[in-house]
């Protein structure tokens, strides 16, 4: 079981890395190799018609998780914070392009989405910095606080 466990925790850690890779490796993309930068990306969204909360919102979590994930800091929360953006960028692609990548379309936001809820699931893995709080212990008190009242 304990072989078991530390694997998990390797998995994790190595999924971890992987995810806080490619939120680098975007960010990249969207700064330093789109013509126009990230300003021409902002104004893309706000031109498809989408309020000044959305892009400001993506670039939050783009940057929480090349920043917070790789180091491990609330690995679990840093990766649900990310979900509504990839779920976001798959229904933007699937609308505009379809459901296949090959015309830019909302498979690999689906497949980023999947990543990040097995990042949720799986925790913080092996060498987190900051672990995130154990969601059994906050679902019990929800518990003990329903029966209360």
């Amino acid at each position: 079981m304990e072989a078991q466990s530390a694997e998990l925790k390797i998995g994790a850690l190595l999924l971890r890395l992987l995810i806080g890779s490619l939120f680098i490796a975007h960010l990249y993309w969207k700064f330093a190799l789109l013509p126009g930068g990230a300003h021409t990306w902002w104004g893309g969204l706000l031109k498809s018609g989408y309020p000044p909360i959305v892009p400001a919102y993506v670039i939050s979590a783009e940057f929480a998780g090349a920043l917070l994930l790789i180091p491990g800091v609330l690995t679990r929360y840093v990766a649900l914070y990310a979900m509504p953006m990839m779920l976001g960028a798959a229904q933007f692609w699937l609308a505009r392009k379809g459901f296949f990548f090959t015309k830019a379309g909302a498979e690999l936001p689906l497949v980023w989405l999947a990543l990040l809820g097995l990042q949720v699931v799986l925790g913080d893995g092996a060498c987190a910095l900051v672990r995130s709080p154990d969601w059994r212990l906050f679902t019990a008190r929800l518990r003990l606080s329903a029966r209360a009242s």
